[in-house]
């Protein structure tokens, strides 16, 4: 028995910080399909459309013996669906056509802070000093970086850093309205059905606004989009779930600060991003930050 807690915490550390890494290479994947000139919408598509099926997987599994869902309960799955995972991962994809992953990464990392800010602005919730001057931190790492990729880059950058901060927003608004779904329908069917959701706009956008012919895409697209959507999408929802059950949120959120800096060593690798010490020190900045907002106010032994 001894042995079993340190076990469990050693596992449960292991799949936060393997769910981190995986969630961090969708950035990777989506730069190296854009090399072969296929768009936001198109690459979105095939992405939800090779995961629909695990996603439907997913919620019929965590639904199972559980109660039916009411008019209510759908209406949620499908706002937050749309703002959580749909429009999020639209201007996510969208403002990668633009900025690097590795600023992409910082932004989205922003969003505890969002998220506090948000409970300030919508249900009176206190941010305290401490989590004031970390936000200032962390926010002073994303320009920094982000004013050195201006200097490269000029207005295009400034829009792909709009995009995907709106991104970091509207996920921001989903963690923000799921947590009373998540405690009546739980975690894993909420993000199954909200998903879902997600892929049939995704699925909508790509038939409205483009020709069936636009469909056809180069073969490599497809098998990034496949990999995306298995080992950047459906996978690390299932790791990071099974380290809360272990370690519990914080520390699962915790662990998740290693996803910037393995979408930076990527990058890197992969895309031969430039790594110097703007990245680093705004990287620096925007962990640190992040890490104090989330950690909780008092000592815990």
């Amino acid at each position: 028995m001894a042995h079993t807690q340190p076990h469990k915490a050693t596992t449960g550390l292991f799949l936060a910080a393997t769910g981190a890494i995986a969630f961090s290479g969708k950035a990777i994947i989506v730069k190296l399909a854009y090399r072969h000139g296929v768009d936001a919408v198109t690459l979105l598509m095939y992405r939800m459309l090779f995961a629909l099926p695990m996603f439907l997987l997913m919620a019929w599994w965590a639904g199972r013996g559980k109660a039916a869902l009411t008019g209510r309960d759908w209406l949620g799955v499908i706002g937050l669906g749309f703002s959580g995972y749909y429009l999020s991962s639209f201007l996510d994809f969208w403002g990668l056509e633009f900025i690097s992953a590795s600023l992409e990464r910082l932004i989205l990392y922003l969003n505890p802070t969002l998220v506090l800010v948000l409970g300030w602005l919508l249900f009176s919730k206190r941010i305290s000093a401490r989590q004031g001057v970390a936000m200032a931190i962390s926010y002073s790492g994303v320009l920094l970086v982000f004013g050195h990729e201006v200097s490269l880059a000029g207005t295009h950058a400034a829009l792909g850093a709009f995009l995907v901060f709106s991104s970091a927003v509207t996920y921001a608004v989903y963690l923000t309205y799921s947590g009373q779904m998540v405690q009546r329908l739980g975690s894993l069917r909420l993000a199954g059905l909200a998903s879902s959701a997600a892929c049939f706009f995704c699925l909508l956008q790509f038939a409205l606004l483009r020709p069936w012919a636009a469909a056809q895409v180069a073969e490599p697209v497809l098998w990034l989009s496949l990999l995306n959507a298995t080992a950047c999408t459906a996978l690390p929802v299932l790791l990071v779930m099974m380290a809360i059950e272990r370690i519990g949120p914080g520390l699962t959120a915790q662990t998740g600060m290693i996803g910037p800096m393995s979408t930076i060593v990527m990058g890197v690798l992969i895309l031969d991003e430039p790594f110097n010490v703007w990245v680093i020190a705004g990287t620096c900045l925007v962990v640190s930050g992040v890490f104090w907002v989330t950690r909780p106010a008092g000592r815990t032994t």
